[in-house]
Formats: structure tokens, C-alpha cells, sequence
């Protein structure tokens, strides 16, 4: 399968949680994140082309805020290697400039290229 990302998939050091602004119930916790998309882990299947607004929450102190907002259109869905959970990954829009900004802090200071980390790049 051809992978169509302009960034490349950057695991998260922690699983933050992501929460449905609609219904404030957790949806998953943000496994990897790019500026396009994220994957979430949840104990629930997601349906594939849903729309969603989420609130994910960030680390204490973080950049001076407590969450980012965005609408998330989930892509796909699959078990994870825990057959007790789901992948889903997501791609992001309505992400506020600021947010944006946000997202790059994260992933410049809280992910690694998990392929890199053991040796495969």
C-alpha cells in the first residue's frame, strides 16, 4: 500500500488522551502525530469516513494551554497488536494556526521515528 503522507509518522513518547467535544467522552489516546493526521488507540472500534471534534489534552503546562481542538475524519481502523484494542488513524482539519504551532512544539519535543529508533533507517 502507497503511503500518501507529506510528513513522516512520528510516535508520541506519551499516549494523550483525545476526547469527543461532542459527547466529552474519551475516544482514544494519540499514539503518533503528524501535522495532517493522528492515530488513536481505543478500546472501541471507529467506523472509517466519520466526522469528529476532538479536544486532546497536553501535557501540564504545556505551551500555556491545557488542550487543542480540532475535526478529525477517521481514515481506517484496526486491531492493534493487543487484540484488546483498535488503531484508528485520522486525518485533521479545522486546526487553528495557533494549534498548528502547537502540534509541531509536540512533535518536536515529545515524539521519535520509531523505524529509526531500531535501526531500520
Amino acid at each position: 500500500m502507497e503511503d500518501k503522507r507529506k510528513h513522516k509518522r512520528m510516535n508520541s513518547l506519551f499516549y494523550l488522551r483525545v476526547f469527543n467535544r461532542d459527547t466529552d467522552r474519551l475516544a482514544g489516546r494519540m499514539v503518533n502525530i503528524t501535522p495532517e493526521g493522528i492515530m488513536l488507540v481505543s478500546e472501541k472500534p471507529i467506523e472509517p469516513n466519520e466526522n469528529f471534534s476532538f479536544r486532546m489534552v497536553l501535557p501540564e503546562g504545556y505551551e500555556g494551554k491545557r488542550t487543542i481542538t480540532f475535526d478529525a475524519n477517521s481514515r481506517w481502523c484496526i486491531k492493534d497488536i493487543n487484540p484488546d484494542l483498535y488503531d484508528t488513524g485520522f486525518k485533521l482539519s479545522g486546526v487553528s494556526s495557533e494549534d498548528v504551532k502547537v502540534i509541531e512544539r509536540l512533535i518536536e519535543d515529545y515524539t521519535f521515528d520509531y523505524l529509526q529508533a531500531i535501526g531500520q533507517l
